[in-house]
């Protein structure tokens, strides 16, 4: 695999923190591209090297995030749901500016969507309704209960400040966790 140039990597990050800040200012559709250009410091030329338009941004964005997610659940596929849950929260706190704005925004709500059918696939090897506490539920309804409520809970975790440390959030969450699952 060849090594990228500093410079590509510099401004492909300059543009990427632009169209969030940007996100978070106002809503997507009356961004222009000259607007994360101006934000970004860089040409609108090289925008469109790296990216065929601002949804085409926006969408290798979202994956990028939820394909870093997705190693994280990789990694952490053998501990236990506190400690599964702690790398999470550390991204998320880390990442705060571009969750928040897309879990809040009206902008880009193939996010939420996005977010949702990654956290569905992630639990369900997860959910046990053949025996145990769930036997009588339909996995489905599990599934949909247990991702719902993660999507609810971090977004309760920005719009408060994040009041819990991302430690103290790993241990409730896995909690309620093993206690639902």
């Amino acid at each position: 695999m060849s090594k990228i140039d500093r410079r590509i990597l510099k401004s492909r990050v300059a543009i990427k923190d632009a169209v969030v800040q940007l996100m978070s200012e106002k809503n997507f559709d009356d961004i222009t591209i000259q607007d994360i250009s101006d934000k970004a410091n860089v040409s609108r030329g090289t925008i469109y090297l790296h990216y065929l338009d601002k949804y085409d941004l926006l969408e290798k964005l979202i994956e990028e995030h939820i394909n870093n997610l997705r190693e994280l659940c990789e990694s952490a596929s053998e501990l236990e749901y506190g400690e599964a849950n702690l790398p999470w929260f550390k991204y998320l706190e880390n990442n705060f500016l571009f969750f928040s704005t897309m879990l809040a925004s009206k902008g880009a709500p193939s996010f939420r969507k996005q977010f949702i059918e990654f956290l569905i696939e992630e639990f369900n090897d997860e959910v046990n309704a053949i025996t145990g506490v769930n036997s009588d539920v339909n996995k489905e309804v599990i599934l949909q209960f247990i991702v719902t409520s993660y999507v609810g809970i971090v977004e309760w975790w920005f719009k408060n400040g994040m009041p819990y440390s991302p430690e103290v959030m790993s241990e409730q969450v896995g909690l309620l966790l093993e206690r639902n699952l």
